[in-house]
């Protein structure tokens, strides 16, 4: 057992080191924002020890919060540099929605079209949810053909898009797992499941392509949009 975190640790501390080298590139100012964070939150839980006549108690619990405090800022800041690199990336959507927690299902690309505009889908309490990165005017009649295919087995479903981008009426990269929390619970746990299977029916674009697994060959054209 103490073999084995020996050899996680430094595979934790090097993954630590590897977030802050790539947030450092986009964010160049996080270390002294961190390390700042860290003294502040430190110095005045001593200061306020010292006051109170404990400083050693008072020390050892800023220590502890001040920590916490450079931990909280440095994730933050880390995946605000994250999305600030996939911002435009095609497939970002797609990255975003696989993490966007429990109770959620996700099939990436269940469209796509020549231009790789691409449609990906979520199921979760709130319904279901087309999320579209891309052109947003071809976009739009692509989401509506997705929603007609749609109807014709899930009519009684509520069903939210959402356009990826920094325009007007778009959702920005960084905000989409916000957005999609924030949407109001109507389906129970039980229709959530019973949705997922019969939208299972119509397929994706993945499985219905008639092409090898793996990274997609050199060359190969994208199928029309329907």
């Amino acid at each position: 057992m103490a073999r084995k975190e020996t050899s996680e640790n430094p595979g934790r501390l090097k993954q630590i080191a590897l977030t802050y080298k790539m947030t450092k590139k986009v964010d160049s100012k996080v270390g002294l924002v961190v390390a700042a964070v860290g003294i502040v939150t430190f110095g005045v839980f001593l200061a306020i020890g010292f006051w109170i006549d404990h400083p050693i108690f008072l020390g050892i619990l800023g220590f502890v919060l001040a920590f916490l405090a450079m931990a909280i800022v440095f994730g933050r800041r880390a995946e605000r540099a994250a999305f600030g690199q996939m911002e435009g990336q095609p497939g970002a959507a797609a990255a975003v929605l696989e993490n966007v927690g429990r109770g959620w299902s996700v099939t990436p690309a269940v469209a796509m079209n020549r231009n790789q505009d691409v449609i990906h889908r979520a199921v979760g309490k709130a319904g279901i949810v087309l999320v579209a990165e891309g052109n947003p005017n071809r976009l739009k009649s692509m989401l509506a053909a997705e929603k007609k295919r749609m109807a014709r087995i899930v009519a009684d479903v509520p069903v939210h898009d959402v356009i990826v981008g920094t325009g007007e009426d778009q959702v920005p990269i960084k905000k989409l797992r916000t957005k999609l929390l924030k949407l109001p619970r109507v389906l129970p746990g039980g229709q959530v499941t019973a949705v997922n299977d019969r939208l299972r029916a119509l397929g994706d674009l993945m499985s219905n392509m008639p092409i090898p697994k793996g990274p997609m060959p050199k060359g190969m054209r994208m199928p029309k949009g329907r």
